[in-house]
C-alpha cells in the first residue's frame, strides 16, 4: 500500500509540472461526420500514428489534439461500426473535414492477443475471434462475460450465477487450468482458488472496450494455462471514452423454479472518466449486483448398486449417496455384516446442499477499480490502476464451495510506449467466513453423534427388528430413524449456531472454514522491433511469476521445511521470441516463435511456434500452424492436500508423496475387489476370509507415479474470407491435439500399516486392509497419463449482412476426443466436452429509427462428465435469448429489455452444477455525460 501512495504521489507531482508545460504545442483540430447521414459523429478516436497520442470526437463531432511532432504527420481516425480511415496533415492550416464510411467489409477488426502485436482478424496466424464494443451492446445475452457463450468455439460452464468458467476446445473442468483469462493483459487468477475467478474483479459492464478469444493452444507467447485457449477483456481507455456512465440492470429469475419462488435481481454500475489535459487522465468505476443463485438440488444416487446384491436398490439402498447431498460420502459409509448374515454398505443420513448454505443462495458482487494515466510523452505512458472484488457466490472445485465475503485485489502498473511495454502487478486473496460444503455436512452429523456410535446404534437396532421379525426393507430404515434420532435439524436454532460454529474451525475433519490468504505477483515486458530490423519484424519478451501461498492445513502443503515463514512459494521465469516475415509482395506472412519457461521444482521446457498466412486478393486468407507447448502443474496439482470426502486429494510431486504411489492399489480395482467379496458372501455363502482369498487377484498395484509438465503438440489450420461484395464473412478452422504426460488424477488405495510387498505364508497381509475400509487411506493423486491421448476438432462461422441493417450470424463447433493409445486404468481421462454447439442469431440495430434487437440459438449435445464432485451425463439443450433495445440519442440513453432461456427449459452444464433457468432483465445504460 505505501509504495501504491508513492506511485501515486509521484504521478500527481507530474500532473502538476504538465498543466504548466504546454507551451510550444501544435494545436490540430478538425470535425467527422457520417458519409452517408453527414451528421456528426461523436466518440470517434482519433490518433497520431506511430504514436499513443490520441483525442476522441465531441458531441458535435469535432476535436482538437495537441502534438510537439513536426508536419506533415498522419491521423488515425477510427470507430465502431466504421472503417479507418487515414489523413495526412501537412500544415496547422489544414482544415481537416473527414467522411467516415460505414464498415461493410467484415474480419478486419484489430486483435492484440493471438500475436502480441496488433493485426487484423483477417491476417491472424491463430484462430482468434472479437466481441467488439457494439456486439457487446447488441448481445441478448443477460451481460458481457455471458456473451462469450456465444463465441465460435467456447464452451462455458456455469458453477453459479456468479462464475461462469470458459474453455476451448475440449478437456474441461470448473477450475479449468488449461484456458488463461485475462484483463488488460492481467491473469484473473485466483492463487488460493486455482481458477481464474470469471468476472468478480474484472470490469464493468461500462468499461468494456472489447475482448477477445483465442481458441487452441498459445504457450509459445504466453506460457504456462494456455494450452486450451486465452480470453482477453480489454477496457477502455480514460483519454478517449470520457465523461460520466450509469448502468441499471433489474431482472427476475427462479420463475416455475421448484426450489424458490421469483426472486429479484439487480445490477448497478457508475463509471467516471477524465482526460485534465493532453498528459494525464483518470477513471473510477463502482459496480454492484445482487441476486438469488442458481440450485444444485441433483439426488441421482452416485452408489446406486451398493447393495444389489440384496436387492436393495432406490430408496431402499441404506449405501444411496445423492449427488448433491454431502456428509454420505466414501469416508462415511461402512460394510456391516448384520444378523441376516449378510453384508450391507451403510452410509451415513447427510444433508442437500440447500441445507448446507441454509436456504441462503444470495449472490452478490461488490466491486470498484480506479485507474491514473500519465503521459511523459506522446510515445510514452505510464499507469497504476487497482481493483477490488468482493464476492458472496457458489463456487465449484474438487467440492463446492460457499464464499461469503470472498476477496480480491489486485494492484498493477503499466508503462508502454509505442513498441513496447513493461507491467507488473499483484493478487490478493482474502476469506474467513467461506466454508466447504462437504466438511460441513460431515462433520454437522459427526457433531452430533460419532461414527462409531452411529454405525453401532445402527447395526445393534437392525439386529434387534430383524431378530423380532421385521422385513429386511424396513429393519434398514427403521434403524437409520434410531440411529439418527436427535440429529441436528435444517431450519432449527440448535442446526443454525453448529453450521455457525463450523463455519470458523479451520480444520476440515472436525470443521468447514474455507480459510486462504494467499497472492501472487507477475513481472513482465516486451519489446517490438518491427521497422527497426529491415528483413524481419522481430518481437521479444520475458516474464516472472511467484505464488506466495500460506498453508491453512487444509488446501496446500509447503515442500519447503526450512522456511522461517511457512509460505509455500511456487515460481516460473520465462521468455518469447517471435519473427515475421513477408513475402509475394506482403501477401505470405510467415511466422516462427519460440518461449523457453522455467518453473520451479522442474526442468525447463521450449515451447516453439510456426505459422503461415496466405492473403488471396485481399479477400481470402488461409493459415496453418504447428505448436509444440508444455504446460507446468498448478499449485492444486502440485501441492494440494484436500480431505475430499474420505479421499485426500495430495500434490503429485516427488518430495510430498511419501511413497504413497509405491505402495498402493488402484482404488477401482480395489471397489471391483470389495463388491466381488460382498457377493461372495452374501450370494455364495463364503465366509469372509475365503471370499477375500478368491477375490485377491482382481486388486492391481498402482502404477503411476511423479508429476511432470504435460505436453502438447497442436496442428492448426484455417480459412476467412469476405465474400459477395463483403457482404459474408466465412471462417472456418480445424485442429488436431496430441496429449504427452497428461495430468490427470489417480484415485489410490494404501493400506494403513502394512506393505503390499510383505509375505505371510504366500499372501500379504494389505489385501485383509484393502477389504476393510477402516483399515486403509484413499487419496486422489495428480499425476501423468501413461499413454498418448488424441484430440480433434472443426468450428465453422458465418456472418451475412443480407438486407439493410439485417445481420444473420451462426457457428457450429464439433470437439472429439479421437482416441487413447490404450485406456490409463484407474484414470478420469476427463474430456468434459460436447460433441456439437451450435449458436444461430439474427438482429438489426436499427430497423426502425434507434430501435434495434437481436434473438439467439443455443443447442449443444449431450455427453459424459468426470470429476471429483462425481460422474454422469450432461443431457443435451437448447435455449432462446432475446432482446430490444431503444436509443435515447437526446440523453445519450438505452434501454434494453431481454431475457436469456426465454422458454424457460431448465438444464445444467456440468453434473452436479446447479439448474439453470429462465433470466428476464431491462437495462437502462446513460452512456457520456458531463462531457466537455
Amino acid at each position: 500500500m505505501k509504495k501504491s501512495l508513492f506511485l501515486f504521489y509521484v504521478l500527481f507531482n507530474l500532473v502538476i509540472l504538465s498543466l504548466s508545460a504546454q507551451d510550444n504545442l501544435l494545436l490540430i483540430s478538425g470535425k467527422v461526420i457520417d458519409n452517408q447521414t453527414q451528421e456528426p459523429l461523436v466518440g470517434v478516436t482519433v490518433q497520431i500514428k506511430g504514436t499513443i497520442s490520441g483525442v476522441i470526437t465531441d458531441g458535435k463531432g469535432a476535436f482538437a489534439l495537441k502534438t510537439k511532432l513536426k508536419f506533415p504527420l498522419t491521423l488515425v481516425f477510427s470507430s465502431v461500426g466504421y472503417a479507418p480511415q487515414e489523413y495526412v496533415v501537412k500544415t496547422l492550416e489544414d482544415k481537416i473535414n473527414v467522411q467516415l464510411e460505414t464498415q461493410t467489409m467484415l474480419g478486419q477488426e484489430v486483435v492484440v492477443t493471438a500475436s502480441r502485436v496488433e493485426e487484423t482478424v483477417m491476417k491472424s496466424p491463430v484462430a482468434i475471434e472479437k466481441l467488439d464494443l457494439r456486439a457487446i451492446k447488441e448481445t441478448p445475452a443477460p451481460s458481457f462475460f455471458d456473451a462469450i457463450e456465444s463465441v465460435k468455439g467456447v464452451q462455458m460452464t456455469t458453477l453459479s450465477l456468479g462464475f461462469k468458467v470458459p474453455n476451448t476446445r475440449g478437456f474441461g473442468n470448473t477450475t479449468n487450468p488449461r484456458f488463461l483469462q485475462l484483463v488488460d493483459g492481467a491473469d484473473t487468477q485466483a492463487p488460493g482458488l486455482g481458477v481464474s475467478i470469471a468476472n468478480t474483479v474484472g470490469p464493468t459492464e461500462l468499461d468494456v472496450e472489447s475482448i477477445e478469444v483465442t481458441p487452441g493452444a498459445s504457450s509459445a507467447l504466453y506460457g504456462m494455462n494456455a494450452l486450451n485457449g486465452i480470453s482477453n477483456v480489454i477496457t477502455k481507455s480514460p483519454f478517449y471514452y470520457q465523461g460520466l456512465s450509469v448502468y441499471q440492470k433489474v431482472g427476475i429469475n427462479h420463475i416455475n423454479d421448484p426450489d424458490y419462488s421469483v426472486r429479484p435481481f439487480t445490477e448497478t454500475a457508475i463509471r467516471y472518466a477524465k482526460a485534465i489535459n493532453d498528459k494525464f487522465a483518470f477513471k473510477v468505476n463502482i459496480g454492484y449486483l445482487k441476486g438469488t443463485d442458481w440450485v444444485a438440488n441433483n439426488s441421482y444416487d452416485l452408489n446406486a448398486t451398493a447393495n444389489s446384491s440384496t436387492g436393495l436398490l432406490g430408496a431402499d439402498n441404506p449405501g444411496k449417496d445423492p449427488l448433491n447431498s454431502y456428509g454420505n460420502e466414501s469416508s462415511n459409509r461402512k460394510t456391516l455384516t448384520l444378523a441376516d448374515g449378510k453384508r450391507y454398505e451403510v452410509r451415513r443420513t447427510g444433508y442437500y446442499e440447500k441445507d448446507l448454505v441454509n436456504d441462503d443462495y444470495n449472490v452478490s458482487n461488490l466491486k470498484a477499480d480506479a485507474a491514473i494515466h500519465y503521459k511523459f510523452t506522446e510515445k510514452l505512458e505510464a499507469s497504476y490502476s487497482y481493483r477490488i472484488g468482493v464476492s458472496d457466490a457458489i463456487y465449484q472445485r474438487g467440492n463446492r464451495i460457499r464464499l461469503d465475503d470472498y476477496r480480491i485485489q489486485q494492484h498493477k502498473v503499466y508503462l508502454r510506449g509505442t513498441n513496447y511495454f513493461f507491467r507488473a502487478y499483484l493478487t490478493q486473496e482474502y476469506t474467513d467466513k467461506s466454508y466447504n460444503i462437504r466438511p460441513m455436512g460431515e462433520n454437522i452429523d459427526r457433531a452430533f453423534k460419532t461414527d462409531a456410535k452411529w454405525f453401532s446404534e445402527y447395526q445393534s437396532k437392525y439386529n434387534e427388528l430383524y431378530n423380532g421379525g421385521v422385513s429386511v426393507t424396513n429393519a434398514h430404515q427403521q434403524a437409520r430413524a434410531f440411529a439418527d434420532a436427535g440429529r441436528y435439524e435444517p431450519g432449527t436454532k440448535a442446526y443454525n449456531d453448529k453450521l455457525h460454529e463450523l463455519t470458523y474451525i479451520n480444520n476440515w475433519d472436525i470443521g468447514a472454514q474455507l480459510l486462504m490468504n494467499h497472492k501472487f505477483y507477475h513481472l513482465e515486458g516486451q519489446y517490438d522491433f518491427a521497422g527497426k530490423i529491415t528483413w524481419i519484424d522481430l518481437l521479444v519478451g520475458a516474464d516472472f511469476r511467484d505464488f506466495l501461498i500460506t498453508p491453512e492445513g487444509n488446501s496446500f502443503i509447503n515442500p519447503d521445511k526450512n522456511d522461517p515463514l511457512g509460505i509455500l512459494h511456487y515460481n516460473k521465469v520465462g521468455g518469447f521470441v517471435q519473427a515475421t516475415k513477408y513475402l509475394l509482395n506482403k501477401n505470405l506472412k510467415l511466422v516462427a516463435s519460440a518461449r523457453l519457461d522455467k518453473a520451479q521444482y522442474f526442468k525447463a521446457k521450449l515451447n516453439p511456434r510456426i505459422a503461415a498466412v496466405y492473403t488471396l486478393k485481399e479477400k481470402h486468407n488461409f493459415r496453418i500452424s504447428f505448436q509444440n507447448g508444455y504446460r507446468f502443474p498448478t499449485l492444486f496439482e502440485g501441492f494440494s492436500t484436500v480431505n475430499n470426502g474420505g479421499v485426500i486429494r495430495y500434490g503429485g510431486l516427488s518430495m510430498l508423496t511419501n511413497g504413497l504411489f509405491e505402495n498402493s492399489y488402484l482404488r477401482s480395482s480395489v471397489d471391483a475387489f470389495q463388491k466381488a467379496i460382498t457377493n461372495d458372501v452374501n450370494q455364495n455363502g463364503k465366509t469372509q476370509d475365503q471370499a477375500i482369498l478368491d477375490n485377491k487377484d482382481l486388486l492391481v498395484r498402482n502404477t503411476y507415479t511423479y508429476l511432470q509438465p504435460e505436453q502438447i503438440e497442436a496442428f492448426d489450420i484455417g480459412y476467412k474470407a469476405s465474400l459477395f461484395n463483403d457482404k459474408v464473412f466465412l471462417d472456418v478452422d480445424g485442429y488436431y491435439n496430441i496429449y504427452n504426460n497428461f495430468i490427470d488424477q489417480v484415485e489410490i488405495v494404501v493400506p494403513n500399516t502394512t506393505k503390499i510387498d510383505d509375505q505371510a505364508e504366500g499372501v500379504s497381509p494389505a489385501i485383509y486392509e484393502a477389504a476393510d475400509n477402516t483399515k486403509q487411506t484413499r487419496y486422489r493423486m495428480w499425476t501423468n497419463a501413461k499413454n498418448t491421448y488424441y484430440n480433434y476438432g472443426a468450428s465453422l462461422g458465418i456472418t451475412y449482412n443480407f438486407f439493410r441493417k439485417f445481420t444473420f450470424t451462426g457457428n457450429y463447433s464439433y470437439a472429439k476426443l479421437a482416441k487413447v493409445d490404450r485406456k490409463d486404468s484407474g484414470l478420469e481421462t476427463s474430456f468434459n466436452t460436447p460433441q456439437d454447439i451450435v449458436n444461430l442469431s439474427i438482429g438489426n440495430r436499427e430497423i426502425a429509427k434507434n430501435l434495434g434487437f437481436n434473438i439467439a440459438w443455443r443447442w449443444q449435445s449431450s455427453f459424459a462428465w468426470q470429476a471429483p464432485l462425481g460422474n454422469g451425463t450432461v443431457p443435451s439443450y437448447y435455449t432462446f435469448d432475446g432482446q430490444i433495445t431503444y436509443r435515447l440519442p437526446a440523453i445519450k440513453s438505452q434501454i434494453k429489455i431481454g431475457g436469456s432461456n426465454l422458454l424457460n427449459k431448465r438444464y445444467f452444464q456440468y453434473f452436479g452444477g446447479p439448474t439453470i433457468g429462465a433470466f428476464y432483465y431491462t437495462t437502462i445504460t446513460v452512456d457520456g455525460l458531463l462531457q466537455k
